[in-house]
């Protein structure tokens, strides 16, 4: 097609563009750069081609939305991204500066270089590119891209609900994550969702000498132990009372579709850097897209410096994130945790700090094969269809609000390490993210034409 060679023509303007957008911070946790940033990619959508461009406000951080009307009778199709970044702790862990990117050995690195905006700017140029080529979009293209996913959108399913006529769409797309082992392309049907809490318990009123208090002042961080003991047992296994009772097992047609993807017992060893994990493929993928976590994401309390001080510590704190799936209602796992907690520990608080529901479509529909070959092609690997992303994103704001179809075809390669120092992006993974997009409206219009989706 044309837009390939128009991508071949312009590769160094479309590294430049996105060079631009990677160095302005656009930190949503410490609210750096957050305006800025916003300027600078709602301008990269109005010079792509887009018919209008808003930026919209939020309780926080602004949403970008574009829009690109062709008839009332074409389709319609809403990409999804986010401008916002994790931070780049720690510095000193980063081999070149995190907002200065630098491309080595084929990869761009800097922070957001593969969360999100390497890959939402492949979808930005991708529509510059369709219409340079084409001189039009053959569908009704909208654009929601905004800058607090990596603070949990707290403020996405309001923005979604209040403009659901706005939003009208056919289908969600959208690209984040990784792609697979291998580079192989994989179109994700879902997410898992996610709890966050804190758990935190108090003991004195300040810190205590270990030898002339001890056996005298309580010690909260024994009293959280002895909490999270009673919340899991030796097989993993949660004992929450009725954490699981909501899970649904998967169907014989999502075994099938795990049956075909690939696994590499060493390259998953690898990407974890743990040598002693064991899995079969099944049990894999079963713990991948279809069985909830219980995690322990940080434990803090009394001293962790250099050398030794000998106290009893005032006060103890754990965070804890729950990767949960269909069904499973992130509201009612924190009241059925917070009722554990009151029976086995009612002095330590409980605190709900971040939530998104899990969402599940259909490997059914017409639109899933044509967006599998479209990634298939232009990655020049067998492109999977998985039927859940195992991390999360607010995908259910599009399923569950909005109620229509969305899913998740991830342009960056399996160790970007998004959220960590030297995340990176292997730089063709950029160009054919922009040429697997301009496949995808093309194939979208073409469903266009035979009246079905």
């Amino acid at each position: 097609m044309e837009f390939k060679r128009i991508i071949d023509e312009n590769r160094e303007t479309y590294m430049a563009e996105l060079f631009e957008v990677l160095r302005q911070e656009s930190i949503s946790a410490e609210d750096r750069g957050i305006r800025e940033c916003v300027e600078l990619v709602a301008g990269k959508l109005t010079n792509a081609g887009m018919d209008s461009v808003e930026i919209i406000e939020t309780d926080r951080h602004p949403i970008i939305y574009g829009e690109y009307h062709v008839s009332d009778e074409a389709k319609t199709m809403l990409i999804y991204g986010h401008y916002d970044v994790q931070p780049p702790d720690p510095l000193e862990e980063w081999e070149s500066p995190p907002f200065e990117p630098a491309i080595r050995d084929g990869r761009v690195y800097a922070r957001g270089a593969g969360d999100n905006k390497g890959q939402i700017m492949a979808q930005i140029l991708a529509v510059k590119t369709y219409i340079k080529a084409e001189g039009s979009l053959p569908i009704n293209l909208k654009f929601v891209i905004e800058g607090e996913e990596e603070t949990g959108s707290p403020n996405l399913p309001a923005f979604v609900e209040k403009n659901r006529e706005k939003l009208e769409t056919d289908l969600v797309y959208t690209s984040d994550g990784p792609m697979l082992a291998d580079g192989h392309p994989v179109v994700l049907l879902g997410v898992r969702g996610l709890l966050y809490v804190e758990l935190i318990a108090e003991g004195s009123k300040f810190d205590n000498h270990s030898g002339n208090k001890g056996n005298i002042a309580r010690n909260p961080a024994w009293e959280l132990m002895d909490l999270l003991g009673t919340m899991k047992d030796d097989d993993g296994k949660v004992l929450i009372e009725g954490f699981y009772d909501d899970v649904l097992p998967p169907t014989e047609k999502e075994l099938e579709l795990i049956d075909r993807l690939p696994f590499d017992l060493e390259e998953v060893r690898e990407n974890i850097g743990d040598e002693n994990i064991e899995f079969t493929k099944e049990d894999y993928y079963r713990a991948l897209c279809f069985e909830p976590t219980f995690n322990i994401a940080g434990f803090t309390s009394g001293y962790g410096g250099e050398g030794a001080k000998t106290i009893i510590p005032a006060e103890a704190k754990v965070k804890m994130d729950m990767r949960l799936v269909m069904n499973q209602d992130p509201d009612e796992i924190f009241e059925r945790l917070r009722r554990h907690v009151e029976k086995h520990a009612p002095n330590v608080e409980v605190k709900k700090l971040g939530m998104m529901q899990p969402s599940r479509t259909s490997s059914e529909l017409e639109f899933i094969e044509p967006m599998r070959k479209s990634a298939e092609i232009s990655f020049g690997k067998e492109a999977f269809i998985q039927p859940s992303l195992g991390g999360s994103l607010p995908d259910a704001v599009w399923t569950k609000i909005l109620g229509v179809p969305s899913v998740v075809v991830p342009y960056a390669n399996v160790d970007e390490a998004n959220h960590s120092p030297n995340e990176n992006l292997i730089v063709e993974h950029f160009y054919k993210g922009i040429e697997t997009t301009c496949r995808v409206i093309s194939e979208m219009g073409k469903l266009d034409r035979k009246n079905n989706i």
